[in-house]
């Protein structure tokens, strides 16, 4: 039979608590049969609410609605271990339940104490796959109860008890009566109650929810397993003689993209007049209309408006415009409508005729406290995140997110790739288990190959699972179909592909040609509007842009890429850059928005955000759910900050001390929202009583450049100096104060390649004793020690495939030689012949280093490095010496790029300048998996200075051993952990567990690019440090 997908009655269900043997079922309960999707549920429909006057229609308050929120507050709650094991006959109004706990709804059970615990699996299943059935005895099942008495406003309405989210499926009474049952955890669902409720009396409501059903075969996101009635829950009034049943609002716009015109689709439960007013956003009334509902089949009365030189809405200028729909006067329904048309033409996708490059999130709904719960500020707090940090693209991966999003989305201006609740990404590890031994061992792109299609035979090209696919994009669309933001759907995520998405593909088209469609399964982009991808390599979606995208005309986009997973991601400009220069590339999703990490607890009480493993969970995924731009409670890290960078809606193409020439990155604004704030910096900090706003040229337009005359410097500047360009919002956003910097950039002025040397010379002699291996220097104004029989003049223990098989973790420095001489000058001179090599096998890094001690207290060091042997590493992770300072080196002063965390392809969002912190803590990004980190890059020099004594510092500048009196740029980190710390620590407070009672320098003369390699491309080819002869110099003082 076919399966239950709206308000069709079914023959009463059997009691899911009756058994034959008290542990399984008489007959196949609702949440494990495939052929009940819903029982009793109204059919999908528009997202909308009632109200009773035009005003506060208007308001869009949800107080003054025809809604009673029952969520929102303490439940009555019990959990079992499976359903066969909840209490039977709870939802009578006489059941005792006195002994009960409480929990906060909406919630997720596991993140209130009750039960397992959260748990995350990245692919697999938690379960046994044996589909579709869902585990019967290991199943959680939480009885939920609770009272209302029904508002006096709704006394004379239909009832209607809407339930915007449940994990993962539930059945629902009212005062002892079952009402119905649904699943698809992340859709609404919405039952009559009408004639179950008491009015003036409380009214006893019953759910039982669980942990699986059936549809968790494709709900196999990317995301931690939990629990609950997540969402809200309301008790909606609907007028019993007639009301709205759904709302269909389309724009169009004409071959100018000028006129606009507003189709509106209204359904009803009777015949009825229905009045349409159309509004500009201020509230002037531009059209109104009447139309008399026809019957046809359905209930329907249609409406079309034209509107002239209407004001267009894009994410850069969100415009809306407002309806009100109205039977009599006492029912109203607001809309807010912007005038956008959506179409692929010409191969590209384009809005109101134009390309468009989408610079986007995939946004995973996340809360460190309650997890898929999240407050609307919280929400709210992300999008304005989005805006500020330069996005303009969110995909709502994997399932649609909480319906409050699309309203914020339409109002800041964002566009919205709305994607189904669909995932069974799964199956492909028991086909890749299938596969012989030769074929699992082949490159992961063509082992994909083979094992998508035999994967796609157990659910996506099954005829069994048609209706539960097909339901979940009929929930997906008409609920979000009115959302201007919208502008494509997508039919899930790792699914592979089957008739059933070319079957969720064909209704969507039929119910909606106004949007285009996107799924990454299809691969040749042979149903869907798009090609897509996730994580490729830059050369190879340029090939696809050139050849295929424009054979098929159609383009291609990145629904996943630049994965941030740990400190990074590395080489994002050179994604935007292409997208720039080849039309067919239309932008991408950053991999992710946020780290997932749950707040939990050491035994000590000691807080952390843990992740797969922290909470008993197996099998599990480690930490690869920590893979955002955001930390996990949501405050930006570093990668965000990079982010940001590369989509600036201005940058700098060319510049010297005179004249810049800008260009315009957005899509559809001009830059006269922006002003020019000009700035300069030199190595003794800001320049003061410089700068001023800088004239921009009025009127650029999108991907036009202007030349922007610089104003002449005439102060003497000392050292390294730089212009800085900020780019500021001129007037208060949504989003933004005005004043905001969205984009910057600097010009260089003045250089300084010199090398800094102490001004004073010693009056005496260096004085050099050995004693053990430690050889101690003493000259008029400082002290050295230096261990000659180990030394870390060497690339640093580190991590990665190729370096674990070249056992370079495990490789120590060894002295093979030392000698020393002094100087007529009175400097001391040190030479060390070592050996930097692993066990086992035959290379080596052959080191020569030249110690000169100066009389004025300066250490001169120089290093040449030279690989030789079998088995070498084909990269090294750096380059460069440790020092070993005491705990009370704290204060830390350096130019160059800061003040965060910089890497040779993660630099760019770093300004050059002088930056200061007053504590090394200050400098360590925090990690919340301990990872090499917060490395500071492009560097002219660093000093450290004791916090009590600041006059008791260390210096610190790289040198070209060929040109000793010639700087060059370096890398440092400055923390209180050595890589040992760091490879063995998997949560911060191990690591502060293991900090040393010492200050650790790092100084690379080089260090190896972060790309994107934990779920990706591997570092680029201009960033990746060969392995290769090196040699650097180092002078301290």
């Amino acid at each position: 039979m076919p399966a239950d997908t709206g308000s069709q009655q079914l023959p009463a269900r059997p009691d899911a608590n009756e058994t034959k043997s008290g542990v399984y079922p008489a007959q196949k309960p609702d949440w494990a049969n495939l052929s009940v999707l819903h029982r009793n549920t109204l059919p999908p429909r528009s997202s909308f609410v009632l109200y009773n006057t035009r005003d506060d229609a208007l308001s869009r308050d949800p107080k003054k609605a025809k809604a009673q929120c029952l969520s929102g507050n303490r439940w009555q709650f019990h959990l079992a271990n499976s359903p066969f094991e909840a209490p039977a006959g709870f939802e009578k109004p006489a059941f005792d339940s006195g002994k009960w706990s409480k929990i906060e709804v909406p919630g997720m059970w596991q993140m209130q104490g009750f039960g397992r615990g959260p748990h995350y699996t990245n692919v697999q299943y938690p379960f046994n796959v044996d589909p579709p059935h869902p585990p019967y005895t290991d199943n959680e099942c939480g009885s939920y109860l609770t009272r209302f008495r029904v508002l006096d406003d709704l006394q004379d309405d239909q009832l209607r008890l809407r339930f915007e989210g449940v994990d993962s499926a539930f059945h629902v009474w009212v005062n002892g009566r079952e009402v119905g049952y649904s699943q698809g955890s992340r859709n609404p669902s919405e039952f009559d109650i009408t004639e179950h409720v008491t009015r003036g009396e409380a009214n006893v409501l019953a759910v039982r929810v669980y942990q699986f059903c059936d549809g968790s075969y494709i709900e196999d996101q990317d995301q931690w397993w939990l629990s609950g009635i997540f969402r809200d829950v309301f008790l909606l009034g609907f007028p019993k003689k007639v009301c709205f049943e759904n709302v269909t609002i389309r724009t169009l716009l004409d071959e100018e993209y000028r006129n606009a015109t507003l189709e509106v689709s209204v359904q009803t439960s009777a015949k009825a007049t229905v009045r349409l007013q159309l509004l500009d956003t201020n509230g002037k009334l531009l059209s109104d209309a009447e139309a008399a509902v026809q019957d046809g089949g359905k209930l329907t009365a249609n409406f079309t408006m034209h509107v002239e030189n209407a004001t267009l809405w894009t994410a850069e200028t969100p415009y809306l415009y407002k309806t009100i729909l109205s039977i009599g006067d006492d029912q109203f329904i607001a809309h807010r409508v912007g005038f956008r048309k959506v179409e692929l033409k010409d191969g590209l996708i384009k809005v109101n005729g134009k390309r468009v490059v989408f610079k986007g999130a995939n946004r995973h709904e996340h809360h460190p406290e309650s997890g898929r719960t999240v407050p609307y500020e919280f929400l709210k707090n992300d999008l304005l995140l989005m805006k500020q940090h330069n996005i303009n693209a969110l995909r709502t991966c994997h399932q649609p997110n909480d319906p409050r999003l699309y309203d914020l989305a339409d109002e800041l201006g964002l566009w919205v790739m709305d994607e189904a609740d669909l995932e069974c990404h799964g199956f492909e590890i028991i086909e890749v288990a299938a596969l012989p031994a030769e074929q699992r061992k082949l490159p992961f792109a063509e082992r994909q190959r083979i094992t998508r299609a035999d994967a796609a035979k157990w659910l996506s090209d099954n005829p069994d699972w048609h209706d539960a696919y097909l339901d979940r994009a009929k929930q997906l669309v008409h609920r979000d179909k009115n959302h201007t933001s919208v502008i494509m759907w997508s039919l899930g995520n790792e699914a592979f592909y089957g008739r059933n998405h070319t079957a969720m593909r064909d209704w969507i088209k039929s119910e909606d040609p106004t949007r285009l469609i996107h799924y990454e399964p299809d691969q040749e982009a042979e149903y869907m509007d798009m090609y897509s991808r996730m994580y490729p390599d830059i050369a190879d979606i340029i090939s696809l842009a050139e050849k295929d995208c424009k054979q098929n005309k159609k383009p291609l986009v990145l629904c996943e890429y630049i994965h941030a997973m740990g400190t990074g991601p590395g080489n994002i400009k050179e994604y935007i850059d292409a997208f720039y220069k080849y039309p067919q590339l239309q932008g991408g999703w950053v991999w992710e928005w946020s780290n997932h990490g749950l707040v939990t607890k050491t035994k000590d009480g000691t807080p952390f955000y843990g992740y797969g493993g922290d909470f008993g969970d197996v099998p599990n995924d480690s930490n690869f759910v920590m893979d955002g731009v955001l930390q996990s409670d949501h405050t930006p890290n570093s990668g965000l900050i990079e982010y940001k960078k590369a989509l600036e809606p201005v940058q700098i193409v060319s510049a010297s001390a005179k004249l810049a020439t800008i260009i315009n990155r957005q899509d559809f604004a001009t830059l006269d929202h922006l002003v020019c704030i000009w700035s300069v910096v030199s190595e003794q900090g800001p320049v003061p009583d410089v700068g001023g706003e800088l004239k921009m040229p009025p009127g650029i337009q999108p991907g036009e450049t202007a030349e922007l005359p610089l104003p002449h410097v005439n102060e003497e500047l000392n050292g390294e100096a730089l212009m800085l360009l900020s780019f500021r919002l001129r007037s208060d956003t949504l989003w933004a104060d005005a004043g905001y910097e969205l984009a910057w950039a600097q010009v260089p002025l003045a250089r300084n390649p010199n090398l800094g040397i102490p001004a004073a010379e010693g009056n005496g002699p260096v004085v050099a004793t050995l004693s053990g291996s430690i050889l101690e220097i003493q000259s008029h104004t400082s002290q050295w020690s230096v261990d000659i029989a180990r030394d870390n003049d060497a690339p640093d223990r580190s991590f990665g495939k190729d370096w674990r098989d070249s056992l370079l973790h495990l490789a120590e420095t060894k002295t093979r030689g030392v000698k020393w001489h002094m100087e007529d000058s009175g400097s001391l001179i040190v030479q060390m012949e070592q050996k930097f090599a692993p066990p086992v096998l035959s290379w080596s890094i052959d080191l020569a280093s030249e110690y000169t001690f100066a009389t004025n207290g300066s250490l001169s060091i120089k290093v040449k490095g030279t690989p030789t042997g079998l088995n070498l590493p084909k990269t090294l992770p750096r380059i460069g010496v440790t020092l070993g300072l005491p705990k009370s080196y704290q204060k830390v002063e350096w130019f160059g790029r800061g003040p965060g965390e910089s890497y040779k392809d993660m630099k760019l969002s770093q300004k050059v300048g002088r930056h200061a912190v007053q504590s090394v803590g200050a400098l360590w990004s925090g990690p919340e998996f301990p990872q090499e980190c917060s490395n500071r890059t492009d560097t002219r020099w660093i000093r450290i200075a004791e916090r009590t004594r600041g006059k008791t510092s260390l210096t610190a500048q790289f040198f070209v051993p060929s040109e000793p009196g010639t700087r060059r740029l370096f890398d440092f980190m400055v923390s209180h952990f050595d890589v040992k710390d760091i490879d063995e620590a998997r949560h911060p407070y191990e690591l502060e567990q293991k900090g040393q009672d010492a200050t650790i320098l790092r100084l690379d003369a080089d260090h190896l690019g972060l790309g994107t390699g934990s779920c990706g491309p591997k570092t680029l080819d201009q960033y990746v440090l060969n392995t290769a002869p090196f040699e650097f110099g180092i002078l301290l003082y």
